[in-house]
Parts: structure tokens; C-alpha cells; sequence
């Protein structure tokens, strides 16, 4: 389970909470979750999960989530490459980062480090948007457009431009935050990105931002399972 603040602050105002409450109510919604999830809750919440206590990971977009995560003891985080504001539709260059993504990592792990928990518990993990197809111009145009679509009008929402082909290049580039490519390529991007954050326990690759038809999804997956995984188990070896 990914537990994590999401970009879409729509819902506050028809559930009526305040935004100006937005760190306190995902830690009261938070605690609540781990609340359900203990032994002696189980007789009130039907078929809830079994095991740790705690989500599998919990996300963080920034230097002070993740840190706050930390002193919480949590004991994985997701940090995701992505641009100047936090909101997980905007893409970017994890280095430009305000801090930038590597610095939430050193001050997540120290951070948790200082609070009693062991570097094998501070796991990071990377949510990305992806594709792969034979080449990296076929997964460029192939994903584009679906893309495109879909970031234009959120940002209609939220007062953003409409996604340009020179952005879209831009964030697919060698350090932006969409993982599109060939497989050599996304296993390569993949790698870099481990290596800014110290290690990665894993990747949360996803493709359905795009629309794009099933048969070319199910290539994709096809060539993540044939190509990119054995690509990434053969650098562990």
C-alpha cells in the first residue's frame, strides 16, 4: 500500500475542509489508516489487512515531507521526481528542486536515522510516468499526445499552459521526470536516478496518464518484464 498527499485540492471545499489545513488532516486521515490496520481493530473493519501495522510506503514530493515522514518512523517513502510546486502532475528535473530531490533523500534518511530507525528501514522508492516501446521516438510520439491531452486540461483547472511538445522533450530528457524511452534507455534513466538518491528499493512505473490502447500497454509491460528487469537484476548481479 502507497500511501501519499495528493496533487488534486478540489475535493477540500466540497468535503468542507480548509487547504490551509492540509499537513494536519493527512496525518489525522494517516493515523486513522494505521489505526484500522492494527490486530485489535480487525473486529470493526472486515478483511482489512493483515501483517505490519504501518503502509508500505508513504509519499513525499518535498525536503519537508520527507523529513516529516521520517520523525514519524515511517519506514519507507516514495520521493518522486517533479518540478517547482508539489503537486504530482508537474514534471521537471529532479536537480532543479527547490531542495532538490536528492537533498529530500540525505534529510529523509538522516532525518530517520537521528529518530531511532535503521537504514535498512529508510527505503526510497520512485513514482514516475512511463512508457517503452522499441524506440525512443516511437514511445515519445506514441505517449505524447494522450499526454498532452491530459495535462492540458488539468491545467485549465488550475490556471497552468497547456503542454507543449518542447516541454514534454524536455521532461523526458536525461534527468527529467518522465521515464519514455526504449528499454535501454529507461533501464539507463532508471539507474541515474538510483544513483542521485543513494539507492532505490523500487520504481512505481505508470503508464495510464496517456490513454493509450490496450495492445500498446500490453507491449509495454511486455518489454518492462523482458527487457528492462532483467536489464536492471544483471546490475545487482
Amino acid at each position: 500500500m502507497i500511501v501519499g498527499r495528493g496533487s488534486s485540492i478540489e475535493a477540500f471545499p466540497l468535503f468542507g475542509f480548509r487547504l490551509e489545513d492540509y499537513d494536519e488532516l493527512f496525518a489525522e486521515k494517516l493515523d486513522l489508516l494505521l489505526t484500522i490496520r492494527r490486530p485489535r481493530a480487525r473486529a470493526v473493519v472486515r478483511q482489512a489487512p493483515t501483517g505490519t501495522d504501518r503502509p508500505g510506503c508513504l509519499s513525499a514530493a518535498g525536503a519537508e515531507s520527507a523529513a516529516d515522514l521520517a520523525r514519524r518512523r515511517r519506514d519507507a517513502a516514495i520521493i518522486r521526481p517533479s518540478g517547482p510546486t508539489r503537486a504530482a502532475v508537474d514534471g521537471g528535473h529532479h536537480r532543479r528542486r527547490t531542495p532538490p530531490i536528492p537533498a529530500a533523500d540525505r534529510l529523509y534518511r538522516a532525518t530517520g536515522m537521528q529518530h531511532g530507525s535503521s537504514a535498512e528501514q529508510l527505503k526510497v522508492g520512485v513514482h514516475m510516468l512511463g512508457y517503452v516501446a522499441d524506440t525512443t521516438q516511437e514511445a515519445a510520439d506514441t505517449f505524447f499526445p494522450g499526454y498532452a491531452k491530459a495535462m492540458t486540461d488539468i491545467g485549465k483547472e488550475r490556471g497552468r499552459p497547456a503542454m507543449t511538445r518542447a516541454s514534454f522533450d524536455a521532461q523526458r530528457g536525461r534527468d527529467g521526470a518522465l521515464l519514455i524511452g526504449s528499454p535501454d534507455e529507461v533501464v539507463d534513466k532508471i539507474l541515474r536516478h538510483a544513483e542521485a538518491l543513494g539507492g532505490v528499493s523500487r520504481i512505481s512505473f505508470q503508464m495510464n496518464a496517456a490513454s493509450l490502447p490496450q495492445v500498446k500497454m500490453m507491449r509495454a509491460i511486455d518489454a518492462i518484464g523482458a527487457r528492462v528487469l532483467p536489464a536492471l537484476a544483471e546490475t545487482h548481479k
